[in-house]
């Protein structure tokens, strides 16, 4: 593992993973020119287009429509292989019949996407969709909708002791079960969900799905099918770029199993002393110049997945000196970019505008505004782009296919440290390489350079994907809703259906069978109960609960608040501490509540931005006995941060978004991604009209305040 970059090594040294350190005096580069192994003639021969063909359902498509008419199905099949499809055949037998049906997906432009695509097919007046900021056509017989604004139904059909109005679910990217941060709201939908609904789940890339379909089985008691699919619709073919510009493959023949060893010139490249390296300019090797190899070998266009946003940004200013693409698909491209921008104006001043549309390159991260990235993928959609310069987090969910992606790291930043890519990172990325009847073979390229250990990416291309684990923790919205319908002892039954708590049961069993077996983190026998009754108690303690685990009023209000921190909130309307009469400064202390980065102090310039100082003080000081009391009992304390308040007051105050952003001292998307969670805190807050009026009407007229172009 390697540390932040910054602090990973130093400037003198070069590093291979695992390898000796050179000094860079004895590094050896040489000029990049174009060149092919002799090995990837016959290969390079099926690179184009295939024929046009009527679509035919595949078997494992089909497999899938049937068995999810009499139970449960898990289908996990590579991406682009026409998941999507089996849900709406088995979503169109449901609305034949007069029935109701319920699409989910994990992102916000995921569901926009599926939204758009779902009333092509069924009509307008048949979709709904709901994501938080979209509420359109609820009562619609198709619900497309994140993941969390299901599970929040599901918590309001629990208490009004009712089954979720639907009669069919489907979980896209049902890997996130597995997801850190969000797998628990898939655990929770899938522990709820009324037997009688059937369930569809969808993912690319899950090791152990007959586990979590039996797992289905004990706790719905219907019948999982899983259905795998594991050929790919588009074969991949993976790439070793050598620094003298020679294209040559990665991996030797490979054997009956798909199993091989790396190419023996690429093995005798590892082992020279020192490897020759590129030469690089703000550390990144010369792009222009590779991309100049794949335009002279037809694997345009490309995702180069890079490690950080800069680099992403900085890798654009080293294509400046690429060909320009042909001239019809320059004036395709111009066309769609002017009518985008018509919708989206703000694009027009966009830095790297000029890039997009004259040399078909674009970068696409978090930092980026959603348009913008928007733009870039339909772009890329349609054809119409040579090059993507992307940090991994595009690789999950995104139809975003390529002819060929590049990988320059082995290794991912993860939030805290750069760790080395697992079997479903690595798969996910993989997964955007060869577009279904636009490629006849896909290209995974490995580039050298001081943060690639080619021998584990060997590893990866043939290593299945990686077992998808229990995420489920209790929280105080989880235990507060759960409480609003059920008794603890009921809710111990529930928390005995947990996906970690049947993996526990399993090993146990193989653990007396002499099998020996990987424990879970955090899974020790009774754990999730002991974890709900700390938080019972502390509920108790503070009067959210009486002393028998019944909500009191408070407690009551308190459950609609289906947010990360609903506790810290609840006690600040409770103790009278937020802005009740300035919805712009409400809007500035909720940012201060969802802002989960460490920015630097701003300097405070003028009387608005020591108001907000004053408004963030009150806060800290009201609440610290009950900061005290959390800390004492082993729960996270929320820090306040002044910067992203003044941000958020200045942009509710009509500032422009240029003013906002040096505010804020941010990237643009990572202040649209504050402004979304503080509207979403808000929406919530918004709900407790008939305790808190004022609270609720200036939670209106906040996100009114701050949810506009472009964060809309």
């Amino acid at each position: 593992m390697r540390k932040k970059e910054g602090k990973r090594i130093s400037k003198k040294y070069s590093v291979r993973p695992g390898k000796k350190s050179y000094p860079r005096s004895r590094i050896k580069y040489k000029k990049i020119k174009p060149g092919l192994d002799s090995a990837l003639g016959k290969v390079f021969a099926n690179i184009g287009v295939p024929e046009k063909q009527p679509f035919k359902p595949d078997p494992f498509q089909l497999e899938a429509i049937e068995m999810i008419q009499t139970g449960d199905c898990l289908v996990t099949a590579p991406t682009g292989s026409g998941k999507t499809w089996i849900a709406q055949k088995a979503i169109a037998k449901i609305h034949a019949k007069g029935g109701h049906a319920w699409y989910t997906t994990p992102l916000k432009a995921l569901s926009n996407a599926k939204f758009v695509e779902f009333c092509k097919i069924f009509g307008k007046d048949q979709v709904g969709i709901l994501t938080g900021d979209r509420k359109e056509n609820p009562d619609a017989p198709i619900i497309v909708g994140t993941t969390e604004i299901l599970r929040n139904q599901l918590y309001d059909a629990m208490y009004q002791a009712k089954t979720l109005a639907t009669d069919f679910v489907v979980l896209d990217e049902a890997h996130f079960l597995g997801d850190k941060q969000r797998g628990v709201v898939w655990e929770e939908i899938m522990i709820y969900l009324a037997p009688r609904i059937p369930l569809l789940m969808l993912s690319a890339t899950i090791g152990n799905a007959d586990q979590i379909a039996n797992w289905l089985f004990t706790i719905r008691g219907n019948a999982c099918k899983v259905v795998k699919e594991t050929k790919r619709p588009v074969p991949l073919f993976p790439l070793f770029f050598h620094p003298t510009g020679t294209l040559m493959p990665l991996l030797n023949h490979q054997k009956k199993d798909g199993k091989g060893k790396l190419y023996k010139k690429v093995a005798d490249y590892l082992s020279s002393k020192p490897p020759l390296q590129f030469k690089t300019t703000r550390r990144l090797p010369p792009f222009d110049k590779i991309m100049g190899v794949l335009i002279k070998y037809n694997l345009l266009p490309v995702i180069f997945f890079l490690k950080s946003r800069a680099d992403c940004d900085n890798a654009l200013e080293l294509c400046v000196e690429n060909p320009i693409s042909n001239s019809e698909r320059k004036e395709m491209r111009s066309r769609y970019i002017e009518e985008f921008i018509k919708e989206n104006p703000r694009l027009a001043k966009h830095r790297q505008l000029w890039l997009l549309e004259h040399l078909a390159i674009g970068a696409h991260h978090s930092g980026q505004l959603p348009s913008w990235k928007l733009l870039l993928e339909a772009l890329m959609s349609k054809g119409l782009l040579d090059a993507v310069f992307a940090t991994s987090t595009v690789a999950a969910g995104v139809n975003f296919p390529a002819r060929t992606v590049a990988f320059l790291n082995s290794d991912r930043f993860n939030g805290v440290d750069f760790c080395p890519l697992n079997s479903t990172e690595f798969h996910q990325m993989t997964g955007r390489a060869g577009r279904r009847g636009m490629d006849q073979i896909g290209f995974g390229l490995a580039m050298p350079d001081k943060f690639m250990d080619l021998r584990l990416i060997v590893k990866l291309i043939q290593s299945r994907p990686s077992n998808v684990l229990s995420q489920i923790k209790i929280t105080f919205s989880m235990t507060l809703n759960l409480l609003l319908s059920h008794e603890p002892d009921q809710i111990k039954n529930l928390l005995d259906q947990s996906f970690a708590t049947y993996i526990l049961k399993s090993q146990k069993v193989k653990i007396k069978a002499g099998q020996k077996t990987k424990s879970l983190q955090n899974s020790n026998p009774g754990y999730l109960w002991k974890s709900f009754i700390k938080h019972l108690d502390f509920l108790k303690k503070t009067g959210f609960t009486d002393d028998q685990g019944q909500l009191t009023t408070d407690g009551f209000w308190a459950s609609k608040l289906r947010i990360d921190h609903p506790l810290i909130i609840a006690q600040a309307l409770r103790q009278s501490l937020l802005p009740e009469n300035d919805p712009a400064l409400l809007a500035a202390i909720i940012a201060s509540f969802v802002n989960e980065k460490e920015p630097s102090d701003p300097g405070l310039e003028s009387f608005a931005d020591k108001m907000v100082q004053g408004a963030l003080l009150k806060i800290t000081r009201g609440l610290n006995k009950f900061n005290k009391l959390l800390a004492a009992r082993g729960f996270e304390i929320k820090t306040f941060y002044l910067r992203p308040s003044i941000a958020i007051y200045h942009w509710a105050s009509g500032t422009s978004w240029e003013k906002a952003i040096s505010y804020a001292d941010s990237a643009e998307g990572d202040l649209v991604m504050l402004i979304y969670r503080t509207v979403d805190n808000l929406r919530h807050m918004k709900a407790l009209s008939n305790t808190f009026p004022l609270i609720a009407q200036n939670s209106a007229l906040a996100i009114e305040l701050i949810q506009r172009d472009p964060a809309i």
